[in-house]
């Protein structure tokens, strides 16, 4: 959980980038002072993106990245959410 953050723009490694610089570093080191905190995120083109990976990989001591495997339909909530919907749709 963290701040919202409103993009009107297309999601490009630069502008997810600023992001994360503006928004979640701020947040990260609030919340977790010591730097134990793990930031999550999904294989989006941009968030494997070389200068973003390239970026986490110099905060490695403020909070750690946490691997998402490629087709992990299981670690999505949203997809549970959205089979208990078409259920009841059905019904």
């Amino acid at each position: 959980m963290g701040p919202v953050v409103v993009v009107e723009q297309s999601m490009k490694a630069s502008n997810y980038l600023n992001i994360i610089e503006d928004q979640l570093h701020p947040y990260m080191a609030f919340v977790f002072p010591t730097g134990n905190g793990i930031f999550q995120q999904d294989n989006a083109p941009c968030h494997k993106a070389r200068i973003v990976l390239g970026w986490f990989e110099e905060h490695t001591n403020e909070f750690h990245l946490m691997s998402w495997p490629p087709n992990s339909p299981d670690l999505n909530p949203m997809e549970h959410i959205w089979d208990v919907m078409e259920r009841q749709l059905r019904a």
